[in-house]
């Protein structure tokens, strides 16, 4: 079975953290440095990553995950919140939850600002020096509100009562950058960031002057600072497609046939 994919791009530098589930019970934390082409595989954790509250630092040097790991035995708990150094998941600084019911937290550009309270385990000071953290609001697409994609006019309203967002289709869009608007990237979708829909039924599209192009066997994507495009596959290839109509394959990167392999992590992923 082809692996999940899902992208947590940097605001400020072209870095994508990829966020990679299967086998089934096993995550895995990718680093894609988009401006040299460059995949470095990090992390495997025998957990659940749950992508849509998780977050990238603007610098892309930290991730911000949830989590839940049967067999954690620390003070954060089995469910918890913590931030690494990317591509690794060892905590640098850690929040217990009360199980599932939260949707994560993430970056924001007010240094010293912190809405999570202390840390279960370690020290978030380095964190808070550069940059602020909050708890992330329930809504579908939370990663991609904080990156510039927005409702379509035709999204049928959040209904009275839905506290987190999962009872609608929602449509997103958002303009290709350094065009004047007239092309953007379109996903359909509900709730989960692992998305899947009808069988042969194409999520993305590409939107130019009210015209839909359906990209087919995609299964996340997103826009560069450069416009090109970023593709995971539903085959679990990573791919960067430029020209005119985003569509040549400039690069390429296969994620299908790697299996679990946990390691000790660098030293350096000890370190804030």
């Amino acid at each position: 079975m082809s692996p999940r994919l899902f992208g947590v791009p940097a605001a400020r530098v072209p870095v994508v953290a990829v966020l990679r589930r299967g086998p089934s019970d096993w995550s895995h934390v990718g680093r894609w440095d988009v401006a040299r082409g460059v995949y470095e595989p990090g992390a495997w954790i025998r957990s659940n990553l749950y992508p849509q509250r998780c977050d990238l630092s603007p610098d892309g040097r930290w991730l911000c995950y949830f989590t839940l790991r049967g067999k954690a035995a620390w003070r954060a708990g089995t469910t918890y919140v913590a931030i690494s150094r990317l591509p690794w998941l060892t905590a640098l600084a850690a929040w217990g939850t009360c199980g599932t019911w939260t949707r994560g937290a993430h970056f924001i550009d007010e240094r010293g600002v912190s809405k999570l309270g202390p840390p279960s385990e370690g020290d978030v000071g380095p964190c808070l020096e550069k940059f602020g953290l909050v708890t992330t609001r329930a809504a579908s697409f939370a990663v991609e509100r904080r990156r510039g994609w927005t409702e379509t006019v035709d999204t049928e309203p959040r209904k009275p009562g839905d506290t987190w967002d999962e009872s609608r289709p929602v449509t997103m869009q958002k303009a290709r950058p350094k065009t004047d608007g007239a092309v953007a990237l379109a996903v359909h979708g509900w709730f989960a960031a692992f998305r899947s829909g009808v069988p042969g039924e194409s999520l993305y599209a590409i939107v130019e002057n009210g015209r839909e192009r359906w990209l087919e066997g995609v299964q996340w994507a997103d826009w560069d600072a450069e416009g090109r495009l970023l593709i995971a596959t539903e085959d679990g290839r990573l791919q960067i497609r430029d020209g005119a109509d985003a569509a040549t394959v400039a690069w390429e990167h296969d994620l299908a046939g790697l299996t679990p392999a946990p390691a000790p992590p660098p030293e350096e992923a000890r370190r804030w």
